[in-house]
């Protein structure tokens, strides 16, 4: 998904009056799904237009953004960690870390 079909997107839900938070990477560090600039708009209903690469660092950004629209209604930096020290999920990981900016707009 380009920035541009996420753009025009926030640009229709804001006019629409449809709270939606914007999570952008801001940082990566080791092997990451996507890179810094990737964006996801998240939905108070849980869903997303976009993505900064699935699994639970999605889950990550979808909880801080629910924490931005419902209540703190300010922006936040998260850092996702996709390494797996105890290799507990079997190898299924990226083995970086990411930054990622959650900003409301309400």
């Amino acid at each position: 998904m380009t920035d541009r079909e996420i753009f025009e997107k926030l640009e229709e839900v804001r006019e629409k009056g449809t709270p939606v938070c914007l999570a952008t990477i801001i940082e990566t560090m080791g092997s990451t799904p996507r890179e810094v600039g990737a964006k996801m708009l998240i939905f108070t209903d849980g869903s997303t237009f976009g993505s900064i690469g699935g699994g639970c660092g999605e889950n990550q950004v979808r909880s801080a953004a629910f924490r931005c629209l419902l209540t703190e209604k300010k922006t936040e930096v998260i850092e996702v960690d996709l390494t797996d020290d105890l290799g507990t999920k079997g190898g299924d990981v990226c083995g970086g870390r990411m930054k990622i900016f959650v900003e409301p707009h309400l």
